[in-house]
């Protein structure tokens, strides 16, 4: 069976540069990899050829060769089919770490800064201090390197020694022939659990982890406005990082403790007040609280159960400092219980003194129900 045009395997141009040329095998050698295809000769098949086009194309004096004599021209050397596939993919490791960056059946030990892990603490504050901002300050726990080890795991006067199995990389490779040539698998060292290292005495206080806890006090400034299940950013007061790296963050998580009168919905507060059935009927001042303290308020005569007033102004502060919610007060009429019989008799004879129309909500009731047996009858 002739062979199919390299371009054609990858899918570029015959003039694509050196990157398109990278790009496109990572992207089909990942597709058509083995291990995505257990058992699947074809796609193996596909692995081969497309490993077999990169080897041509990724080299300038084979790819020169093949664009001038096509396959014959690269038809010589070792190997099947031509080809000496004993450089860099005969070791089956460095195409991994290409396309997915890291060995097979082993992550790379990390040798650089690491940045510490960011910590979570709940706290608690007021309805007050949310709204009007405060101060705090609280205890919390991280991980700190032993001050008794040095952060070495190991006991005092002793040092952890390399690990003999993997001889301080963390890892270990164990090279193995398969259809594609020789196969390095990586593994983590179990011996050092990757370190490295082996601790042969341990630290008594940390036990070897390298690690404590520490209790530490941190001050958080909480600005005006803020709801509750927000969270708020100290930077640099998490877990140290590992070799040199920096600390990782403190995410303070707010729990706003249910105001007695307010409830709040964003920047907006909502609230209920019990009016007498005199005050609803009479109408007059009555008292609003607000988060400033309480204001008059004039209410009409007549006002209804679940009347609602709104006061412009008079909710939460905006974080951002662009004006203020607003508040929204519904009215409750409380009607009266255990009533002596002289108050029955005094409601009596109002009721008494009401032509009817003095309800309106009643006689636009009473309309209603007329018209509809009206047309029953009809």
């Amino acid at each position: 069976m002739a062979k199919r045009d390299y371009y054609e395997i990858l899918g570029i141009d015959k003039g694509a540069p050196d990157t398109d040329v990278k790009s496109a095998y990572r992207k089909k050698a990942k597709q058509h990899h083995p291990d995505l295809h257990p058992g699947d000769k074809e796609a193996e098949d596909r692995f081969r050829e497309i490993n077999e086009a990169y080897e041509v194309l990724s080299d300038p004096q084979k790819r020169a060769r093949y664009d001038q004599f096509g396959h014959d021209g690269v038809s010589q050397g070792g190997g099947p089919g031509g080809f000496d596939f004993g450089g860099d993919f005969g070791n089956f490791d460095s195409v991994i770490d290409m396309l997915f960056g890291g060995g097979m059946g082993g992550q790379r030990r990390r040798s650089g800064p690491e940045r510490g892990a960011d910590l979570r603490y709940d706290l608690q504050i007021s309805f007050e201090e949310a709204v009007f901002g405060a101060r705090k300050e609280f205890r919390f726990q991280r991980q700190e390197p032993c001050d008794a080890c040095g952060g070495t795991g190991a006991r005092a006067g002793t040092q952890p020694q390399t690990c003999k199995t993997c001889g301080g990389t963390g890892q270990v490779r164990q090279p193995t022939n398969s259809l594609f040539g020789q196969v390095i698998n990586v593994r983590t060292c179990s011996a050092c659990g990757g370190t490295g290292k082996i601790i042969t005495e341990r630290c008594p206080k940390c036990n070897g982890s390298t690690r404590i806890r520490v209790p530490r006090t941190a001050t958080i400034n909480i600005p005006a406005g803020v709801d509750d299940g927000q969270g708020l950013t100290l930077s640099g007061q998490g877990e140290p990082g590992k070799r040199g790296g920096p600390n990782g963050d403190l995410i303070v998580v707010l729990s706003v403790r249910p105001h007695k009168l307010f409830k709040r919905e964003g920047y907006d507060l909502f609230c209920e007040i019990p009016l007498s059935f005199t005050q609803a009927a009479l109408g007059g001042d009555i008292e609003i609280p607000t988060l400033d303290g309480p204001i008059v308020h004039t209410i009409p005569e007549g006002t209804q159960n679940d009347a609602k007033f709104s006061f412009r102004g008079r909710g939460v502060q905006q974080m951002r400092g662009l004006g203020k919610g607003d508040l929204h007060v519904r009215v409750r009429v409380d009607i009266p219980r255990k009533l002596t019989d002289k108050q029955k008799d005094l409601l009596r004879a109002f009721e008494d003194s009401l032509t009817g129309r003095e309800y309106e909500g009643r006689k636009s009731f009473f309309d209603r129900m007329k018209d509809l047996f009206t047309a029953r009858e009809e």
